[in-house]
């Protein structure tokens, strides 16, 4: 499978919002950036504002429970 393309961006986000996501993450055995996405996908993918080509999935998309 192709590797899809990366735009790399800065995100702030207050201490105890990071600190939870960094929690989550190693909950999820994932790291903050892929947890992070994969959040962001999964918003999207709820929302039904995923390109409808398959477009916007990460390497992380295995259910870890």
């Amino acid at each position: 499978m192709a590797k899809e393309k990366t735009k790399p961006f800065v995100l702030r986000l207050d201490a105890a919002t990071m600190s939870a996501v960094e929690k989550w993450a190693a909950d999820e055995f994932r790291s903050t950036n892929g947890q992070l996405q994969w959040i962001i996908t999964e918003a999207l993918r709820k929302a039904r504002r995923l390109p409808k080509h398959g477009a916007a999935t990460t390497d992380n998309d295995t259910d870890n429970t």
